[in-house]
């Protein structure tokens, strides 16, 4: 049975419920993204919240919490066949136990390792290279385009950071944001049409940054591998400093 569900965390462990009660899971997928099989039947699952919060608990009891925190951060990951991964994780961690967050040696328990080793080395780039600007109202706002969406794992550094400050941070390519006030945020749909104005003194700032940024070098010991690795080309798009800079 292919199941379709939601695109949430909650509708992925109704799925999970729906294979151990209804029937085996041959694939899970979103709604918009599946394409039909004529071989495999399809369900579409409605989430219910009853339901993925007895697979959550199960999880955590029989299993451990960092177990579910491994599964999560998968969820988040943009890994292909994600769904699957995490259901194989989950069916094999009924039968071992928290062991199995320890068995990096075997496929199924790497499907999700890896996807989370992977999403933990995105979310530390972005509190590397985050940029934020001053919008008008005292609003810090910054832009990431990450491969994983790991926008909601940003919250505890940043709200650190900013205790007393509000700010935005927007993933661009998901059109959602963190959005914070002292040590209260949530994640909510975004879009650059939302964006208050940025500030003059802003805007002055940024072109001094540019301008001390191209004349800081010295020419003759620039090194664009070693400043690739330091900074990759992938995060470069929203850093004010290589806006135009080649």
């Amino acid at each position: 049975m292919d199941y379709l569900y939601d695109g949430s965390f909650s509708g992925l462990l109704t799925c999970i419920y729906h294979h151990y009660y209804t029937e085996k899971a041959t694939g899970i997928f979103t709604k918009d993204s599946y394409q039909m099989n004529l071989l495999n039947d399809v369900m579409t699952v409605e989430t219910q919240q009853d339901k993925a919060d007895r697979v959550y608990d199960a999880l955590e009891e029989k299993v451990s919490h960092y177990a579910v925190t491994c599964i999560y951060k998968t969820f988040l990951s943009s890994v292909p066949d994600k769904e699957m991964k995490i259901l194989r994780f989950a069916v094999m961690a009924f039968r071992v136990g928290p062991g199995i967050t320890l068995m990096h040696g075997n496929d199924v328990a790497e499907g999700v390792l890896g996807a989370v080793k992977a999403v933990g080395n995105e979310t530390e780039k972005m509190r590397q290279f985050v940029r934020f600007a001053q919008l008008k109202g005292g609003i810090m706002y910054g832009r990431i385009e990450p491969d994983h969406d790991v926008t909601e794992l940003l919250w505890h550094h940043f709200t650190e950071r900013f205790s007393f400050q509000p700010f935005i941070i927007h993933d661009v390519g998901r059109d959602k944001a963190l959005v914070a006030y002292g040590r209260e945020w949530y994640i909510t749909d975004f879009t650059d049409e939302d964006i208050p104005e940025y500030t003059e003194e802003e805007m002055d700032y940024q072109q001094l940054w540019k301008d001390y940024f191209d004349n800081i070098a010295i020419k003759q010991r620039i090194n664009p591998a070693c400043q690739r690795n330091n900074v990759p080309m992938k995060y470069r798009k929203h850093l004010v400093e290589f806006q135009r800079v080649k």
